[in-house]
């Protein structure tokens, strides 16, 4: 037996392989061939000469440290060699030569023999997805640390949501930071349009406006929450991409009535850096934290965008990313992600601070929500 990476000339072994496999949720002639060819992958496949016995893919999402076991296949005939158990340590080495720090997978609930596989091979299961697959069936979510490490800090569980439009990561991340907190708040699709409409910058490169860092605040300060702003530049935002100048008339506006708002409600304001240290202190003191990235290094799109800090460790930042990539218009179906490719994902502290600088004025923007007010801490 020989594990390599595919061939093209192998697509035909692939699909029969797929169909013999799978009754539902089998991958595509059209999604074999991207993947054959795709850079933010792990793909191996095991031969006997010219038979194929079984296959192995891996996605890595770009820009963080989480890799997904996206589909495991051996022929029948094969089974009992130990083909899964090579194919799998093949994958993981791949993906940790990638730079990911953690592999996760979904397995049906009653795939009693996978799960076996899994948990011998060091898998930890950390949650159940009802309903996941075609049948309706659940998966059970398991996880691996295909790097050693050192364990720190507080990763508290934190609800996950979706944003349901293109232009609301800022309210859908603020809703996961209320939600999380003690207290009796409800977030809902008529909530996060509510709070867009709260935040808004009013115009942006293209399309709707983005979310205000002070907006976002102001409306958690309205529903009583404590919040406190970190953003590095005092004047308006985000003004570089559009070119428009009654546009930028109007995001002035936007921007200084938000500036008065804050001050006149008592919403502490520095403008200034906030550190990782600063960062993990306030979460670790019960705060709930959002962070404004880029995503030039997650689809190198150069947008801004709102996530939710969910925890740390020695050597990452964790987030809870709200743009499962189905509502940006320049994002087709098969960038769809699934849900588990934005919960807690891993990101390297050394690229955190990177991926957390917008635009030419290298903006940052951070937005800290606590039940009671914001510890005071330097």
């Amino acid at each position: 037996m020989q594990i390599r990476s595919p061939h093209d000339s192998d697509l035909p072994a692939l699909l029969a392989l797929e169909q013999a496999s799978f009754r539902n949720d089998r991958i595509s002639r059209r999604s074999f061939r991207r993947w054959l060819r795709h850079r933010d992958c792990v793909f191996r496949v095991a031969v006997d000469g010219d038979t194929l016995l079984g296959y192995a893919l891996v996605t890595l999402r770009r820009g963080t440290r989480l890799a997904r076991l996206y589909s495991l296949a051996v022929d029948a005939a094969a089974r009992g060699r130990g083909i899964a158990e090579a194919l799998l340590g093949r994958v993981e080495q791949g993906a940790r030569e990638a730079g990911a720090l953690y592999l996760r997978l979904e397995v049906a609930e009653g795939n009693v023999a996978a799960i076996s596989l899994y948990e011998k091979l060091g898998y930890l299961r950390f949650g159940l997805y009802e309903d996941y697959y075609e049948d309706h069936a659940s998966a059970l979510r398991m996880e691996k640390r295909i790097r050693p490490y050192t364990p720190s800090g507080d990763s508290r569980s934190l609800p996950w949501l979706p944003q349901t439009t293109a232009f609301t990561c800022g309210p859908a991340s603020l809703m996961m930071a209320m939600a999380g907190l003690p207290g009796h708040y409800q977030p809902s699709p008529e909530e996060e349009i509510a709070l867009w409409r709260e935040a808004t910058t009013v115009f942006m490169t293209s399309g709707h406006g983005g979310c205000h860092p002070l907006g976002l605040a102001l409306a958690a300060h309205r529903r009583g929450f404590a919040t406190e702003v970190w953003v590095n530049n005092e004047g308006p935002l985000f003004l570089e991409g559009v070119r428009d100048e009654n546009k930028k008339r109007v995001m002035r506006i936007a921007h200084q009535g938000f500036v008065d708002e804050c001050a006149a409600s008592g919403i502490t304001t520095h403008y200034s850096d906030i550190d990782q240290q600063q960062l993990t202190d306030r979460f670790s003191a019960g705060a709930n934290i959002l962070i404004l990235i880029s995503t030039y290094r997650m689809d190198s799109m150069k947008a801004p965008h709102w996530v939710t800090l969910s925890g740390f460790d020695d050597d990452c930042l964790y987030v809870h990313d709200p743009d499962m990539g189905n509502t940006s218009p320049h994002q087709g179906p098969d960038t769809a992600r699934n849900p588990l490719d934005c919960q807690h994902l891993p990101i390297a502290r050394e690229d955190f601070a990177a991926m957390s600088r917008f635009g030419s004025k290298r903006l940052r923007a951070v937005v800290v929500v606590a039940a009671d007010r914001p510890p005071e801490l330097d």
